[in-house]
Formats: structure tokens, C-alpha cells, sequence
């Protein structure tokens, strides 16, 4: 177990994408941020000794964030190979530091392909930027292979978010908002760092009501 400060260095320590590419809307996670929601899930009995599911993993980030609190096995998600490899480097360099870490599963497939059970997803999917809908592809799989649900998303998606939810049998139990950055890694980007308004939804599946 890390504390809130520790994890935050931790997690700044992680190797990004080495060729990030566009369409899969790839972008390293603030530490800073990744640190606070993850202890928030901590301390709401979320991470500690449960099975996560990273769907969309990266370089893997919140799950590592996660293996750091104690969850008892991250199973990493990514269609992306290379970055895939790169979380398996982030998690092996953790080992060799003697770590102790629960176990860990990489696999590579699209996230549509993902139906493994789970006790919690905690993901940060493409916003639905370069290709809309990908955000409600990430919340179906979500919802249907855990009850609890991390999900990042751009704050003005909270409508969405509400009525997708409650259609799936699904209620909003927390929302964390957040002065986003993300850093100019493209050729389009004007900035050093541009920074939006952004959210951290916390969903729990509730049983229907007959």
C-alpha cells in the first residue's frame, strides 16, 4: 500500500506513448488526477483486494494506480499493441523496484471483444472525438461485465452519461470534476498544453425493479 502523495509520484514515473496515434485518441492520463480518483475509489472500497478491468488501458496507468492500492488482479485492455507492451513495461520496472503487486493480465483485443467479469472497470476511453460513439461502446462492455464503473469522460457528456445509465439499469452514485490538461503531442495542436473541463463518473448497477 502507497499513500495518496506516493501514488501520485508513482504514477508520474510511468512511461507514456513513445507514437501516439490520433485516431485511437491517445493521450497520457495528468498523474495528478489519476492519483485523486483512484484514491477516492480506495477509500470508497473499490480497489483494494477486487478484480479491475483497465478497458482502454495505455500504458496502463490506472490499473497500475490500482495494483498499487492492493486490488488483487488488473486485467489491462488495449487494442493497441505497442501500447500494450508499454504497460507490461511500466508494470515489470514496479517488480524489479520489489513492488508487491497483485496479478496482472494483458490482453489485446478491442474493448468490444471484452467479457470477462469483473468487480470494477476503471477506464478512460477515446472521448468520441475522432470517432463517435466510442465512449458508449466503452460503458456497455463496462456495464456489462461489472457492477461498479470508473469512467472518464468531457464534463459535457453528463447528460449522456445520466440517461445511458439509467437505461442500463445503472445509477450515478459520484461525479469528480476536473481541470483537464492534456499535452500537445500532435501536428494540429497549437499549445503546450491545452486544458478542458472533464469528469470522473462513479456507476453502480442496481437490480431492476419488477
Amino acid at each position: 500500500m502507497v499513500s495518496k502523495g506516493q501514488l501520485e509520484i508513482e504514477l508520474s514515473r510511468i512511461k507514456g506513448f513513445e507514437k501516439p496515434k490520433v485516431r485511437l485518441e491517445q493521450y497520457e492520463m495528468d498523474s495528478k488526477i489519476g492519483a485523486e480518483t483512484l484514491w477516492s475509489a480506495y477509500m470508497l472500497g473499490d480497489i483494494g483486494g477486487r478484480i479491475i478491468g483497465d478497458l482502454g488501458c495505455g500504458t496502463g496507468i490506472l490499473g497500475i494506480g490500482a495494483l498499487l492500492l492492493g486490488a488483487k488482479e488488473v486485467i489491462f485492455v488495449d487494442v493497441d499493441s505497442e501500447a500494450l507492451e508499454i504497460a507490461k513495461f511500466n508494470v515489470s520496472k514496479l517488480k524489479s523496484e520489489d513492488k508487491v503487486l497483485g496479478k496482472t493480465n494483458f490482453l489485446l483485443m478491442d474493448v468490444k471483444e471484452f467479457s470477462q467479469k469483473v468487480d470494477v472497470v476503471i477506464q478512460n476511453p477515446p472521448f468520441g472525438v475522432k470517432k463517435k460513439g466510442n465512449d458508449r461502446i466503452f460503458l456497455e462492455k463496462a456495464f456489462e461485465n461489472a457492477k461498479i464503473t470508473y469512467h472518464f469522460g468531457k464534463i459535457e457528456g453528463d447528460g449522456f452519461i445520466n440517461k445511458f445509465s439509467e437505461d442500463h439499469s445503472v445509477k450515478v452514485r459520484n461525479r469528480w470534476v476536473f481541470d483537464y490538461p492534456i499535452k500537445g503531442k500532435y501536428g494540429f495542436h497549437t499549445k503546450k498544453i491545452h486544458r478542458f473541463r472533464a469528469g470522473c463518473w462513479r456507476l453502480e448497477k442496481v437490480p431492476k425493479s419488477f
